[in-house]
């Protein structure tokens, strides 16, 4: 008997997803357990595995195109068996949904400046590979295919350095483009002098997630911002010393987010959100923080950030960092935030507000270290100076909470011995 298999949500803000390969074609027999297609979500790209023994009777959908979350993906069953009546009443169930399935085609992207630009890729067609395996199908690691999506390489001009010439993620990562292609890793302003032209890009799932979860935000939750400048000079020694003996390399990064979750402990109101008819204090401290990678943002979460070391923090974000920049985080690594840190300073940015990521009721934004001039017992003294804003749910929190929480949180950066113990 013919078993359909529909489009799993695999994120918790999923709609849609993109089938970025295919690792089955008709006809092919198929066992419980086995890779049927790597499918690009808002959030990462993950495999979905078959649960049925029988052979791919049909395939929904093309390598590029989009499909929503429910909607038909493949159809696996006894060899020769009829599955039209099947296909017909399935779309019948839901007929608004092909055009769906049509109007993201080709939404695979090309690399963009971080947090800006949306993109689009190459046309997904794999069988004109060079690196082909014999079925047609191209030689490339999940994680290569993945990279080049990202960067907007066409797989057709890799040559591939693994076993029997497949493409492996070094080979993404080395690549230089011939000087033709037109596949470039963000929209190329290309001036001609007296003439008007402009570039469309595709929107990715992410940025389409983004849009939507920040516009919610922005425009539902009454938005304030409390600033307070910190010394970092206590900060900037301590890092050193706690270096020499860290099994891996702390960062100021580390060290804001470990006093970020002491604070929390400390003012419990700030560890919240809003559900509408009640307020929910969460008893735990799990913080996101934001990665910024060529698509947009992810926000992989340290969970009980309070109860670890920095240098089990340090591990922690760096392991989660790489996941998001090679789109492997997987659901548990990016659900569950209860307070939110940005961090722009490595951009030299001295200040800036963050919109609040739900469902969380504060995000803290923080800037670059600067050596400034001030005036401590009537002596003008150089200093480390950071600036950090909150921004806070108003629903949630009241300006008086906000500006307790960074006492507390100023009070242990430029005291870090207080976040030891």
């Amino acid at each position: 008997m013919a078993e359909i298999i529909d489009m799993p949500r695999l994120s918790d803000t999923m709609t849609e997803g993109v089938i970025a390969a295919w690792h089955v074609k008709v006809g092919d027999q198929v066992s419980s357990g086995d890779l049927l297609a790597e499918v690009e979500t808002d959030k990462a790209t993950m495999d979905v595995e078959s649960f049925y023994d029988g052979t791919v009777l049909h395939i929904g959908v093309g390598e590029g195109k989009g499909i929503p979350v429910g909607e038909l993906l493949l159809i696996i069953g006894e060899k020769g068996e009829d599955v039209s009546s099947i296909i017909s009443e399935f779309k019948a169930k839901a007929p608004a949904a092909e055009p769906a399935a049509e109007a993201p085609q080709a939404e695979e992207k090309v690399a963009a400046p971080v947090a800006q630009t949306a993109v689009k890729s190459a046309p997904p067609v794999v069988t004109e590979t060079v690196s082909l395996s014999t079925d047609g199908r191209i030689k490339a690691s999940p994680l290569a295919k993945a990279m080049a999506k990202e960067k907007g390489i066409d797989l057709t001009q890799v040559s591939g350095t693994g076993d029997s010439g497949r493409i492996v993620k070094r080979d993404i990562e080395n690549f230089v483009p011939a000087a033709k292609s037109n596949g470039a890793a963000a929209p190329v302003f290309t001036a001609i002098a007296g003439q008007e032209s402009h570039e469309d890009v595709t929107v990715s799932q992410m940025r389409k997630t983004i849009a939507r979860r920040l516009s919610e935000s922005k425009f539902s939750a009454p938005h304030f911002y409390v600033t307070m400048e910190i010394d970092m000079g206590n900060v900037w020694t301590a890092r050193k010393s706690m270096n020499e003996i860290s099994p891996v390399k702390i960062s100021f990064n580390d060290i804001i987010m470990k006093a970020a979750a002491v604070a929390l402990r400390k003012h419990p109101k700030i560890n919240a959100a809003w559900l509408g008819d009640t307020i929910r204090y969460k008893q735990h401290v799990h913080i996101g923080m934001a990665v910024a990678i060529d698509e947009g943002l992810l926000v992989p979460v340290v969970r009980f950030a309070d109860q670890k070391s920095l240098s089990q923090i340090a591990a922690e974000t760096k392991e989660l960092a790489g996941k998001a920049r090679d789109r492997k985080l997987q659901p548990k690594e990016w659900e569950g935030n209860t307070f939110t840190i940005s961090n722009l300073g490595m951009y030299g940015v001295e200040d800036f507000t963050a919109i609040i990521n739900p469902p969380d009721a504060c995000i803290l934004a923080v800037g670059g270290i600067n050596d400034k001039a001030v005036v401590r017992n009537g002596q003008v003294v150089p200093a480390k100076i950071m600036k950090v804003t909150l921004s806070c749910d108003h629903r949630v929190v009241d300006g008086a909470s906000g500006a307790e929480f960074l006492v507390t949180l100023k009070g242990l950066l430029e005291d870090p011995v207080r976040i030891l113990v």
